[in-house]
């Protein structure tokens, strides 16, 4: 106030008005519910035009990943080795072998399910992901 001979108005008050901003500007109700309105109009654009970003972007990010990603397809009767992960109990150490098997392909499924059978007929009841086994050369 000293200094530029009017009261400081703090951004906040600008947005939100009060009724001394209002007859600062000299607007009437009218003037500023358009003004408004406007504004509330271009958030909307904005928001459509993130939201055409983010698809492009996901787009783009998929067609990089199957570039890279073979499809792995397996039919009943082939053989397939399973992968032993760090965290199941089979793996026991450092020396100890990466996979199990081999077992069959009983069933497949789509979105890379499989059911396995062990060579003697004895079919696994769990499923599992097509990621966690690779075929198996005889």
């Amino acid at each position: 106030m000293l200094f530029y001979g009017t009261e400081a108005v703090i951004p906040a008050k600008v947005e939100i008005p009060s009724l001394r901003i209002i007859q600062e500007d000299e607007l009437s109700d009218a003037e500023w519910i358009k003004s408004r309105y406007e504004k509330l109009a271009l958030i909307d654009g904005k928001r459509m035009n993130a939201v055409c970003h983010s698809q492009l972007y996901q787009s783009r990010m998929s067609r990089a990943f199957n570039k890279i990603v073979k499809p792995r397809q397996f039919a009943p009767g082939q053989l397939v080795l399973n992968k032993i992960f760090p965290h199941k109990d089979e793996a026991k150490g450092k020396f100890s072998p990466n996979c199990q098997g081999p077992y069959m392909v009983h069933r497949v499924f789509t979105g890379g399910a499989l059911i396995l059978a062990e060579m003697d007929g004895e079919i696994w009841p769990k499923l599992i992901n097509s990621d966690a086994v690779k075929r198996y050369y005889a």
